[in-house]
């Protein structure tokens, strides 16, 4: 029986959220008590404090911290979060469903995640390079592309692994384009990067709809988010012929059932960086976007937004978890009792953003790159393959398909782990 030492350092409802779905999951394939702790909790955390000069000479130091998961299966991998809400328990969580979406596409990585607690648009471009730079100063002692490899995530963006990308460069002395992934194509970046995360949830989409017999042309879409997953989500939806009917980000949701014009909406944010007074659609609250009734509801923002209170209400047909962990425990088993919701589990849905990662990354290491078809190609076969893999495990156990993804994913890092051993 091992010892278990549970740390109040990652308490919060994001973490406990996560730790509840792995328990429920290596409880379904009876993982053995020896390698389920192992398995469950980070290997590593890092808290750093980040002073930076303001442009009014002021000094402001933020905190940031770094979580490495599993090192087990190779360099751990996973976004940088800015956001004023972030805490180390919701990046130790994003961290572990890092671990399970890797392990269940078959990427070589194990999870990581990384935060900053600020507000982005409080900055000025020049303070947001220093902060940028800053926190991947104090990150240098413990990242490398082959020991962790960060990437873009909410309120971070290619711009930013520039400045992060030449920070580590000058340390090392020499351009390491491997050491992040989701920058600039002069950088080393990979085609088809920035729309990856999108690309690839609208794609399970349509393959979820054409299981169900479903037209694309005739399936409305809502989604909840508008920034890099859920822009490029509609996006691509809107290219296969279905109808957005609803967006929102923080600031406003609209709604129009004659669809909204994606292509007017991507330029508006473009301009005024948020979706506020956008004059596409009538104004609705995000409760009736996430409740109104719809083919596709695709919630692309924060964790925990389908409550137990709002699962009750959905009216879609299909839930394509974009964001991370967007429905709590609660939610999940009501959806399930219900039945007549198909969930696509953000560990299978939102993939598409790590796996073109992963391809930035060979392509950094290899100094050989690939065209823009040649990455979506790819990126599909693999999305088959991981789909196919999960509707079997599915039918097999008859498990929800949440805790075939699940019991998938956290195999594999158990047996990558009960293979190596464990060092004296």
């Amino acid at each position: 029986m091992s010892k278990v030492i549970v740390s109040p350092l990652y308490d919060s409802d994001v973490f406990r959220m996560a730790c509840r779905q792995f328990d429920q999951a290596a409880d379904a394939i009876n993982l053995p008590e020896a390698i389920r702790d192992r398995t469950k909790w980070p290997r590593r955390c890092l808290a750093v404090s980040l002073p930076i000069r303001r442009d009014d000479g002021s000094i402001t130091v933020f905190e940031g911290y770094r979580v490495q998961h599993n090192l087990s299966t190779g360099p751990s991998k996973g976004g940088i979060r800015f956001h004023p809400h972030v805490t180390i328990g919701e990046v130790a969580a994003l961290a572990m469903w890092m671990s399970w979406k890797c392990s269940l596409v078959g990427l070589p990585y194990g999870g990581a995640k990384g935060g900053v607690i600020v507000d982005p648009n409080q900055l000025s471009l020049n303070e947001l390079e220093r902060l940028s730079r800053r926190y991947m100063q104090e990150l240098i002692p413990f990242i490398g592309p082959h020991v962790d490899v960060p990437a873009p995530d909410m309120g971070t963006n290619e711009k930013i692994m520039g400045w992060m990308v030449d920070t580590y460069s000058n340390h090392v002395g020499h351009l390491e384009s491997a050491i992040v992934t989701g920058k600039p194509i002069a950088l080393g970046g990979s085609q088809g990067r920035r729309e990856a995360t999108g690309a690839g949830v609208a794609y399970l989409v349509t393959k979820y709809l054409a299981d169900l017999k479903i037209p694309v042309k005739k399936a409305t879409v809502a989604i909840q988010g508008f920034g890099n997953v859920g822009s490029e989500t509609a996006a691509a939806l809107d290219h296969y012929g279905a109808k957005v009917i609803a967006i929102s980000d923080h600031t406003a949701a609209f709604h129009s059932p004659k669809g909204i014009n994606i292509k007017k909406a991507l330029e508006y944010v473009r301009f005024n960086k948020v979706l506020k007074d956008f004059d596409g659609g009538d104004e609705i609250t995000n409760e009736q976007l996430l409740t109104m009734k719809c083919t596709v509801l695709a919630p692309a923002a924060l964790e925990r937004v389908i409550t137990p209170e709002l699962a009750p209400k959905l009216q879609c047909r299909i839930l394509a978890e974009a964001a991370n962990g967007p429905t709590t425990n609660q939610a999940d088993k009501i959806i399930n009792d219900r039945g007549d919701i198909e969930v696509i589990p953000d560990v299978l849905c939102n993939s598409g953003g790590v796996i073109v990662s992963y391809f930035e990354w060979l392509q950094n290491l290899q100094n050989y790159y690939w065209g823009r078809d040649e990455v979506l190609t790819k990126l599909y076969a693999i999305l088959d393959r991981a789909k196919d893999s999960v509707e079997y495990q599915r039918r097999k156990f008859k498990f929800s398909r949440r805790l075939a993804a699940l019991t998938l994913g956290i195999a594999r890092v158990a047996e990558a782990k009960e293979s190596r051993g464990l060092f004296p």
